[in-house]
């Protein structure tokens, strides 16, 4: 499909050939990536399940740990369960993109992947929907071996 505005919008985001976008702070033209990184960190459903559980998200290594300790409820929950894995996969990118050096978002054909400074891709998502899931591989497990 041809929409004339977004592949205008792709040229002036720094989108290549393959569909990948980096999103970093610092660029002249840092404030859309910089908003499409805040919209990636907002994981409502995952604050929310962590509000009720007394854990605060506070963007930290700790809190990934602390997340991995919760009574994993929502596997009871079939619908739940896909946004969920989605939202902490987007929470430990957030997490490994303010907190690891070199540390930015990509997004490759529309799905968000961090990208680290030694080349190394993390889709991160895929991770969250694992730890949802199956409880492995554990966040900060994920985010010791990036860090």
């Amino acid at each position: 499909m041809n929409i004339p505005f977004l592949g205008n919008w792709r040229k002036s985001h720094g989108a290549t050939a393959l569909g990948g976008a980096v999103l970093t702070a610092g660029d002249p033209d840092s404030s859309g990536r910089e908003g499409i990184a805040a919209l990636l960190a907002e994981c409502e459903l995952l604050r929310a399940q962590a509000e009720r559980a007394g854990v605060e998200l506070d963007d930290t290594a700790d809190s990934l740990a602390a997340l991995d300790q919760l009574v994993p409820r929502w596997r009871d929950d079939e619908e739940l369960l896909p946004w969920l894995g989605n939202d902490a996969g987007l929470y430990l990118g957030t997490v490994i993109v303010r907190t690891v050096p070199g540390a930015v978002w990509e997004l490759r054909s529309g799905h968000p992947v961090v990208l680290l400074a030694t080349g190394r891709e993390v889709d991160v998502v895929t991770d969250g929907q694992d730890w949802a899931v199956t409880g492995a591989p554990e966040l900060s497990q994920v985010y010791a071996e990036v860090a």
